[in-house]
């Protein structure tokens, strides 16, 4: 039994047992803890709970997994619940929802009723062939608001998140109520693909084992020998177990390399001047990587891309483009979003 077959019978469970004792948050968090390659064949309740309490701790504090149907593709998503305002983070080129794990695990859904998606192309959402323009993924976030009857949104992302953020509020206004820019800028730096290239590497491989993947990720060089449990569940969710033990990337490289190229054709300066929201731009200009390696997005671009908005505020975080969203570091992260609310960054 995969993973999705198994969040799909408890939830067949969760809708149809009369079993007084079902806690309502079922099966939060299942599909990055259980392992798919483990033979399951559940007939009853009791049974499918009893083998998901072997890997996963059922907590409040964990999303729920959702799918919405938007243009004709399951789109997925993590609901981390909270009573606040609607915040919609996008991860970036590669990434999937649960980069932002490490923003969760240091308070963000203490202040929001945050909501985390998988791109089309990335994680558990689906993978046409083509059509991976800024548009394109930009009427799927569009789709997903009208399912859950959101008419505005406090609208973030990290990287090319960023920038899908800044083209919505562009096109957009009226869903968008406030950015978050998470370490983007309307020109990034000259050799952008050379520094995301480790990233992009590993899309298309195979991995032998988790345990191999896992090493493999911990020695990047953007991490700085950093990891931590949400960095760690960001990076299983990116993957899929086969039967035979190995791994592989969930992203396919022809998708991100279509949305990267169409990415880059867009007129980002005449986009930030279209916009009137309040935004804020954080940025994390530490190297992407060993001491001398340029950042992913070098402060005096972010700063030109907050002078070009009519209402933008810079903040600077610490780490790096990577590291900016775990540990400590996101606490800071976390600290300027609840400022920004406030209006008081």
């Amino acid at each position: 039994m995969t993973e999705t077959e198994i969040v799909s019978f408890v939830l067949r469970f969760t809708k149809t047992s009369n079993d007084s004792s079902t806690p309502s948050h079922i099966w939060r968090g299942v599909i990055r803890h259980v392992q798919s390659e483990e033979h399951c064949n559940f007939t009853r309740f009791s049974d499918a709970m009893a083998f998901m309490e072997k890997y996963v701790e059922l907590s409040p504090e964990e999303p729920m997994d959702n799918f919405a149907l938007v243009n004709e593709i399951n789109l997925h998503y993590l609901d981390y619940g909270g009573a606040g305002e609607p915040l919609i983070l996008m991860p970036g080129l590669t990434a999937n929802a649960h980069s932002f794990d490490g923003l969760i695990a240091v308070g963000l859904s203490e202040h929001f009723r945050v909501l985390a998606v998988d791109l089309r192309g990335r994680g558990q959402s689906d993978k046409p062939e083509t059509g991976y323009s800024m548009a394109d993924h930009a009427a799927d976030i569009i789709g997903l608001m009208d399912a859950l009857e959101l008419e505005k949104v406090i609208l973030g992302g990290h990287s090319f998140g960023g920038l899908l953020t800044i083209y919505m509020a562009a096109h957009f206004p009226e869903r968008v109520e406030k950015l978050v820019i998470l370490d983007a800028a309307g020109e990034l730096h000259p050799n952008i693909r050379q520094l995301i290239q480790p990233s992009l590497d590993r899309l298309g491989m195979v991995f032998p084992s988790w345990e191999v993947y896992k090493t493999a990720i911990q020695n990047m060089p953007f991490l700085m020998g950093y990891w931590d449990d949400a960095l760690e569940s960001f990076f299983r969710a990116d993957v899929v177990f086969n039967a035979d033990g190995t791994v592989q990337p969930r992203s396919k490289p022809e998708a991100i390399g279509e949305a990267a190229e169409k990415g880059l054709l867009e007129p980002w300066q005449d986009l930030l001047r279209q916009i009137d929201q309040p935004a804020l731009l954080l940025n994390a200009p530490e190297p992407y990587g060993p001491p001398g390696t340029p950042p992913v997005t070098p402060e005096d671009k972010a700063r030109e891309t907050v002078a070009a908005l009519k209402n933008g505020r810079y903040r600077r975080v610490p780490g790096n483009h990577m590291t900016m969203l775990f540990g400590e570091n996101a606490r800071t992260v976390v600290k300027a979003i609840v400022e920004f609310e406030m209006n008081r960054a």
